[in-house]
């Protein structure tokens, strides 16, 4: 699984561009929470390729730029939580997810 990294509102801004073609998944993990490093395992343990597709996955550091986080929340109207998977197509949010719930199959069910 290759993330592309997501630390900036210009990043921001060209994810929710390309996810006008094709779907964008955020994924929004707490360096410091237990709970959120179980979640990030369990959705790299769960990807594959094939069933990825064109879906292209974005990783947030939420200690380190948090202020991205907020932005997320602002121009997709999802409050925030932590560990959260969005999915995103054609700039909306179609599937958000937190702790226990996020899962890579559940992501591809609502694509």
């Amino acid at each position: 699984m290759n993330w592309n990294e997501l630390e900036t509102s210009e990043q921001l801004k060209v994810a929710l561009e390309l996810s006008e073609k094709q779907p964008v998944m955020l994924f929004k993990h707490s360096t410091r929470c237990p709970i959120s490093s179980m979640a990030l395992k369990r959705m790299e343990s769960g990807w594959d390729e094939a069933k990825a597709g064109d879906l292209q996955p974005y990783f947030l550091n939420l200690i380190m730029h948090r202020e991205v986080s907020n932005e997320i929340e602002h121009r997709l109207g999802v409050r925030h939580e932590s560990p959260q998977v969005l999915l995103i197509k054609s700039k909306k949010c179609v599937y958000n997810a937190s702790h226990d719930a996020i899962s890579f199959g559940k992501v591809i069910e609502n694509i």
